[in-house]
C-alpha cells in the first residue's frame, strides 16, 4: 500500500495604495461627464435587475450555492457496483484496469475493504466525467517541456485524457509481455510489480510518462477511499471507520478535552448515515 498526502493554501492580499492628499483634483472632461452619465444609467437599469433574476436562474444555477444543499451535489453512490454501461466516462477496458490497480493500491484485509470494495472506482469515474477530468479550471496551455518535481502537473493531457492515453499504453506493453493479454488480467503478483515500476517511472509509455500517472493514480484512489459518500467513494464509510474520523458532525465540544478516548460515535457524512436514508420497513 503506498499512502502519501499533502496540503498547502496560499492566500495573496492586494490592496490599492492610498491616494496622496495634496493631488491636485482633476479636471472634468465632456468624457468625463458621459462616463458619469453612463454610471448613472447603469445604477438606474440595476433597479429592474430583481425583476429578471428568475429568468437568469436556469444559466447560473449549480454554479453557485444559491440554493442550500443544491450546488454541484452529486447523488449518492449506489451499494452495489454499476453495471459496466453506467459509468459516466470510463470504457469497460478502462473499469477493468482501474479496479484491478485500486484493488492492489488499497487492498481489502483483516482491517476492512479496501479500495475497490469503497467504491473508488465509481469515485475516478464522476472526477473524470467532470471538471477535474476535463482540466476546466487549469492552465493548459504549452510549453510542455518536462518539468521539476517542484513544479507540479506539466502535461499536455487533461486528467481523463492521461487516464484514457496511459490505460491504453499500459495494456499494450502487458501484452507485449505475453504474461496476459491486459493489466487486469495478470496474477496480483506481476500487478504489485507493475504498479512499482509506474511508481519509479520505469516504463517508457509512448506518449504519457509513467510516474505522473501512477502519482495521478494514486492521489485519486485515496480520494475514493476517503472523500465523502456523496462523490461516489467511500461507500458505506469504510474509509473513515477504518481510521477513526468522525466526518461532518456538527459539534465535537463534548470530546474535545477527552485525550485518549475512543471517539463513540459513528461518521456522519454531508448527507447523513446511511442508516438515516434507508428505508422503513
Amino acid at each position: 500500500m503506498w499512502v502519501a498526502r499533502k496540503i498547502s493554501m496560499k492566500t495573496i492580499w492586494l490592496r490599492a495604495a492610498p491616494r496622496e492628499k495634496t493631488e491636485t483634483p482633476p479636471v472634468e472632461t465632456p468624457a468625463d461627464a458621459n462616463v458619469v452619465l453612463r454610471r448613472r444609467q447603469l445604477l438606474g437599469a440595476g433597479i429592474a435587475l430583481p425583476l429578471s433574476a428568475t429568468a437568469g436562474a436556469a444559466v447560473i444555477r449549480r454554479e453557485m450555492p444559491w440554493q442550500e444543499g443544491t450546488a454541484s451535489a452529486p447523488d449518492a453512490a449506489t451499494q452495489s457496483q454499476p453495471a459496466t454501461n453506467a459509468y459516466g466516462y470510463l470504457t469497460p477496458a478502462e473499469a477493468e484496469f482501474i479496479s484491478a490497480a485500486v484493488a492492489r493500491l488499497i487492498p481489502a484485509d483483516d482491517l476492512g475493504p479496501g479500495a475497490l470494495e469503497a467504491g473508488a472506482v465509481v469515485f475516478i469515474d464522476r472526477q473524470l466525467a467532470g471538471e477535474y477530468g476535463r482540466a476546466s479550471r487549469w492552465y493548459m496551455q504549452g510549453p510542455w517541456a518536462k518539468g521539476e518535481k517542484t513544479q507540479g502537473y506539466q502535461s499536455r493531457y487533461t486528467p481523463a485524457g492521461m487516464y484514457r492515453a496511459a490505460i491504453r499504453e499500459i495494456d499494450q506493453a502487458v501484452a507485449d509481455e505475453k504474461r496476459a493479454a491486459t493489466f487486469a488480467k495478470l496474477s496480483t503478483s506481476d500487478q504489485d510489480r507493475w504498479l512499482k515500476d509506474l511508481e519509479d517511472g520505469k516504463p517508457k509509455l509512448s506518449t504519457v510518462d509513467a510516474k505522473a500517472f501512477f502519482k495521478m493514480l494514486l492521489q485519486n484512489t485515496q480520494e475514493g477511499f476517503w472523500s465523502d459518500p456523496i462523490y461516489g467513494g467511500n461507500r458505506d464509510m469504510v474509509g473513515w471507520k477504518l481510521i477513526g474520523f468522525p466526518g461532518a458532525r456538527y459539534d465535537h465540544s463534548a470530546f474535545v478535552g477527552r485525550h485518549g478516548e475512543r471517539y463513540p460515535l459513528p461518521p456522519v457524512g454531508l448527507k447523513g448515515r446511511p442508516e438515516w436514508t434507508k428505508p422503513k420497513g
